[in-house]
Order: structure tokens, then C-alpha cells, then sequence
């Protein structure tokens, strides 16, 4: 979604929220959150809101009317009612024969709600320096997670993970041979932001940055010469990340005609832009990820940018045998989350072996 439109959602979403949402905005925005996040969490309080005044649970017309008192009493029935009716409500597509929302979506739902609740009864401050209420009933409802070993997680993705000689030549396919079936009209939209795509892809393989982090990059957090780049992390905390070398002449190259080919304001310091009407704008987490889409379906199998972290973490887990320089590496508190990636070596050594 263009930067612009999902803003104009965002503005519309806020219209009709109550001042304690708004005020959980404001706040989140100096994190900061990202927009795609916030616009998500957003949308996920107007259902919510919507299921209170459907049920009854509260006795106002609007969204916006409904008391903060409503949240501070709520209980963990109700909202055991709230998730039993996520789970066995019609989807909207008229033509689908499933009901209900899938446990990761539910998941999903939550998280933004639990973000929501953490955020009146722990963070927020009253004239007497007190949050607004004390009673979070998030923390007494449970959520059901994916029961999946890190063997069969790792069955599933490493099909999706170019390794080896599979990095370089997915950039390779990008710059020769994708080209070659385009039409006239798909070619011209790709040669103009060739090197912007190459540059953007072959950071993601050579850093591991999350899509979030590249999308919030500006101009002056990328140092080619030291090839480290500075980015925001979860929880706003700056850090500094290493890029592999393979990806210097992509980044030279772009950096090269970024301005000439995009020509942005000058108080447009974002990295990585697109243009639309003839204004350069930040590019947006949803042109990446479209953008990542059909590159990589024209190359192996359609991927997600996520994949490309997952891609570089595997790498570097294969070269080094550390965990800790693979936490580093993706900006994890912990080693826990990088067991993954000892599954995926494991297995790629046991193709090795049975090819002897």
C-alpha cells in the first residue's frame, strides 16, 4: 500500500476511535511503530470495538463513545466470547466455504489488543502519574499456538531459503535473465528501478534486516564504505548492522542514480523510493514485499522478504556455527530464536552426505 493511502486509512481509522486509542497512537508513533503496524492494530480495535457494541457489552452508537470503564471491566468470559466468535464467524468472501478466522490471525488480534490494554493499565501516566486502570484482562486470556518442532519448521521453509550459490544467482536472474520476458511496457517500468530493486534485495540477503527496519531507513544510515547500515529495531533501540560484501556494488550503483532518477524533495531523506504522480516517496512495506514476490517466483519459488532473513541467518549460522553471531546478527535478545537455523544446517549437511 502507497505511504500516502495507508496514512489516509490510518486518519480515517482514527476518526472513529475513542481518545484512549488515540492517545495509545501518539504514544506507539515514539517507539516507534511502524505505520503498516499501527494501521493493522488499528484495524483490529475498530472489530473489537464493534463486537462490544454488537453484544451489548456496551451502550453507545459509536465507537468513539465508548467509555475507558468498558475495558476496565471487562471479563474473561467475555472475551473468551470475543475469540469463540473470531473463530466461527462467516468470512466476508461470499464464495469461500471455510468459516472463521484462522489461530494465527486470532493471534494476531491479541497481540494488538494485549499492546492495547499493557499500554492503559502499565504505561500511561494520569495527572497523579497513574496508569487509568489496573485490571488487564489480556493477561488471563490465553493463546493457542502452532504446535510444530523446529525439525518440521525447518522441513518447511528451506525450501524457500536461496542458499549456497543461490543468493548471488537470485541477483544475477534479477539483473540477466528476468528482463528477457518482460514485455515492452513491463521492461521500461524495470529499467527504471532496476538498481533500486537489485540494491534493496541484495541488502535484505546480505543483512538480514526485517522489512520494517528497511523500510525506515533514510540515506544517512547506510555507510557503503564501512558497509554497516543503522537501523530501528523492535522497541525503537538503534543498532548497528553489518552488510556482507556481495551486496556493495548493488548499493553503490543505486546510490549512484537515486537522485536523478527519482529526484526527491530535499527533505526526503529515505533510502529506498518509489515514485507515483511524479513524487519521489519512501517506499512503502507492501511494494517490497510485491516486489521481492515476483522476482523470486520468476526465479525458484515465490518468497517473502522474511525469507530473505531467514536466508541470510542460515548462511551465516552454516559459516560460523555460532548462535550468538546469528542473534547479533537479526537483533535478538536471545540465542533461543536462532535454534532454527541449526535444524536447517543439520539438514542441508544430511543432503550433503547422502549426495557422497
Amino acid at each position: 500500500m502507497r505511504r500516502e493511502l495507508l496514512l489516509e486509512k490510518i486518519e480515517d481509522l482514527k476518526q472513529v476511535m475513542p481518545w484512549y486509542v488515540l492517545e495509545y497512537y501518539q504514544s506507539k508513533l515514539t517507539v516507534p511503530y511502524s505505520f503498516p503496524t499501527l494501521y493493522e492494530y488499528l484495524k483490529e480495535y475498530q472489530r473489537f470495538f464493534s463486537w462490544l457494541m454488537e453484544t451489548d457489552l456496551v451502550s453507545v452508537t459509536e465507537i468513539k463513545e465508548i467509555p475507558i470503564e468498558t475495558l476496565e471491566h471487562l471479563s474473561k468470559k467475555d472475551l473468551e466470547a470475543f475469540v469463540l466468535y473470531l473463530r466461527e464467524r462467516p468470512l466476508l468472501n461470499a464464495n469461500s466455504t471455510k468459516t472463521g478466522l484462522s489461530q494465527t490471525t486470532i493471534n494476531r488480534t491479541l497481540s494488538a489488543l494485549s499492546s492495547l490494554f499493557k499500554f492503559l493499565t502499565e504505561e500511561v501516566e494520569n495527572e497523579q502519574g497513574e496508569p487509568y486502570f489496573y485490571r488487564n484482562v489480556m493477561k488471563k486470556v490465553a493463546t493457542k499456538k502452532k504446535k510444530e518442532t523446529l525439525a518440521a519448521r525447518a522441513e518447511t521453509i528451506k525450501q524457500k531459503l536461496f542458499l549456497g550459490d543461490e543468493t548471488e544467482g537470485f541477483l544475477r536472474h534479477i539483473e540477466d535473465d528476468y528482463p528477457k520476458q518482460l514485455s515492452k511496457r513491463a521492461l521500461s517500468s524495470y529499467e527504471k528501478n532496476k538498481e533500486r530493486d537489485l540494491a534493496l534485495i541484495a541488502l535484505l540477503l546480505a543483512s538480514g534486516i526485517r522489512l520494517s527496519e528497511a523500510v525506515n531507513l533514510d540515506v544517512r544510515d547506510l555507510n557503503v564504505q564501512m558497509m554497516i547500515s543503522e537501523v530501528t529495531r523492535k522497541g525503537g533501540r538503534r543498532d548497528a548492522v553489518p552488510i556482507a560484501g556481495f551486496a556493495k556494488p548493488y548499493l553503490m550503483q543505486y546510490l549512484e542514480i537515486r537522485n536523478n532518477r527519482y529526484k526527491p524533495e530535499k527533505q526526503n531523506l529515505a533510502l529506498f523510493l518509489s515514485e507515483y504522480r511524479g513524487k519521489a516517496n519512501r517506499m512503502d512495506a507492501s511494494s517490497i514485499e510485491k516486489m521481492v514476490a515476483k522476482y523470486s517466483e520468476s526465479f525458484k519459488i515465490r518468497v517473502t522478504p522474511h525469507k530473505l532473513r531467514h536466508t541470510l541467518a542460515t548462511r551465516l549460522y552454516d559459516a560460523t556455527k555460532s548462535q550468538v553471531l546469528v542473534s547479533h546478527q537479526l537483533g535478538h535478545a536471545s540465542t533461543q530464536v536462532t535454534d532454527l537455523y541449526t535444524h536447517i544446517v543439520d539438514e542441508e549437511q544430511k543432503n550433503a552426505l547422502d549426495k557422497l
